[in-house]
């Protein structure tokens, strides 16, 4: 819960976008470059920078604590939005580096409003979510929201597709671009084939119309 891993065109915007999120200043935190990214060549096999920022001195907060707070949080913004859903909060068996301390699962009647077009709608719910309660305990919450398991079935899929465009890249010998994504929709397909020994993918496009393009040849650095 004190680290953010976040990416963005530059080091620099990454930064920002990590201020932003923890709601402190430069000095009150320790970061560390992750990769500097690739500008490419025309858009081509360009790679977002990524940064790792720590807390200087940050509160080490149980996960049942931020659980609880992040889930009355929640309610009251859903209850802003006149929606009735039930929250559920849920914590993993064990915490690795990076990944989420906490999963509210929401579940209710046409709740498709929030997730939107991509799942869009339910990134924006849970950075602010995010954001709200990270200024609240003074440290980086890491809370992940998801709305009746789309993300699980949505992750599922994406790695369903990046191995099926894979095996089709090799039986053609020809690359293939996908649909654009977010990031972390991407990084879902970038993951799914790091350890695929022949076949190497790379984001291309600018913004909302950046996309995952896979090909053959040997593995660079994500």
């Amino acid at each position: 819960m004190e680290r953010l891993e976040i990416s963005g065109k530059t080091v620099e915007e990454a930064t920002e976008r990590a201020l932003q999120q923890l709601g402190v200043s430069r000095d009150q935190v320790e970061i560390e470059v992750l990769s500097k990214g690739k500008s490419g060549i025309l858009g081509l096999g360009s790679e977002e920078a990524r940064i790792a920022v720590t807390l200087k001195g940050a509160p080490v907060v149980p996960a049942p604590q931020v659980a609880e707070l992040a889930k009355e949080t929640l309610d009251t913004l859903l209850g802003h939005m006149g929606l009735s859903a039930i929250v559920e909060a849920r914590q993993p068996a064990r915490t690795e580096e990076g990944a989420p301390a906490v999963t509210l699962d929401i579940t209710g009647n046409d709740l498709g409003i929030l997730i939107g077009r991509r799942g869009e709608t339910l990134s924006s719910l849970q950075y602010v979510l995010n954001l709200m309660v990270s200024r609240r305990i003074k440290a980086h919450a890491g809370v992940n929201v998801d709305v009746e398991g789309y993300k699980e079935r949505r992750t599922e899929a994406l790695r369903v597709l990046a191995l099926r465009m894979a095996e089709r890249v090799r039986e053609t010998g020809r690359s293939i671009t996908l649909e654009p994504m977010p990031p972390s929709e991407r990084r879902i397909v970038h993951l799914a084939l790091k350890d695929t020994p022949d076949v190497t993918t790379y984001s291309v496009g600018e913004g909302e119309a950046r996309k995952v393009s896979i090909s053959l040849g040997k593995k660079s650095e994500e």
